[in-house]
């Protein structure tokens, strides 16, 4: 009886550590160089991505971004507000068939698209992009069909402060998306940086957020902050430009986050 137990026991060890997500090492220094690693290369490379993806590569750093992220082939991983997909592309070869990738796009998207349907629909769930799907659902409601190891959403943090959105309590957002994430897994949080001290004030008129804001809202909801990488800086935007202006678009500063839910978190 005593060994069944210890099997038992070891069995339920076992199946806890399946659920949960071995984090990556700490993020190295800001501005260290980044080696990449083949599937991410092999990710990169991938002839089915958009030319006109491959020409927002040097301006986004798809490749250190992912290394930085801690993404790792069979991941399960929520690309949230996808927008045309870059990113869930770049995830879907990159995680391979043994991974996953849910492209969330929040139904009050799809409201103002007005009946449009969403441009990851024309890829989810098809070859060459098999192991991707598509969730259509509240900003607030934010979920998954399983336990998933990192939540990432790209320039799109801001939006969901907006009018439009609700504006959304991403208080709630924040906490759903702990939720959704199995023990260990990360948050990854990319946007377009405001004047320090400006809060929620440029959010509307520029497209832009105080890092220091969406750190507090971020760890409000049990996060930890890991650090973050600087391959998005850039010192000479002066931060008062809609960052649509074709003075600063594709070029703007951007902070670039990874928060973590603890192994202890449920």
């Amino acid at each position: 009886m005593k060994i069944q137990a210890r099997w038992m026991a070891l069995a339920a060890v076992l199946a806890l550590a399946a659920c949960e997500t071995v984090p990556p090492p700490p993020p190295p220094p800001a501005d260290a160089p980044v080696s990449l690693p083949g599937f991410v290369g092999v990710a990169l490379s991938d002839p089915n991505r958009p030319e006109a993806d491959r020409a927002r590569d040097a301006a986004r750093h798809p490749g250190e971004i992912l290394v930085f992220a801690g993404l790792r082939p069979g991941m399960k991983v929520v690309d949230l507000i996808p927008g045309g997909g870059y990113f869930t592309r770049i995830f879907s070869k990159a995680v391979g068939p043994a991974g996953r990738v849910y492209a969330y796009v929040p139904d009050e998207l799809t409201a103002l698209a007005k009946g449009r349907p969403p441009s990851v629909a024309a890829f989810v769930g098809k070859p060459p992009y098999a192991n991707t799907r598509m969730i259509l659902r509240t900003l607030p409601t934010f979920g998954a069909p399983e336990k998933v190891d990192m939540v990432f959403t790209a320039q799109n943090y801001h939006d969901m402060h907006l009018s439009f959105m609700g504006p959304a309590d991403l208080s709630v957002v924040n906490r759903r998306v702990f939720a959704a994430l199995k023990p260990g897994g990360a948050y990854i949080v990319i946007d377009h940086s405001a004047k320090a001290g400006s809060g929620l004030r440029d959010t509307e008129s520029l497209h832009r957020i105080d890092a220091a804001l969406v750190r507090r809202e971020v760890e409000a909801a049990g996060f930890v902050f890991e650090g973050e990488s600087r391959v998005l800086r850039n010192p000479a935007d002066p931060l008062t430009a809609n960052v649509f202006n074709p003075s600063i678009r594709g070029g703007t500063d951007q902070f670039v986050y990874r928060f973590r839910k603890p192994r202890s978190g449920r």
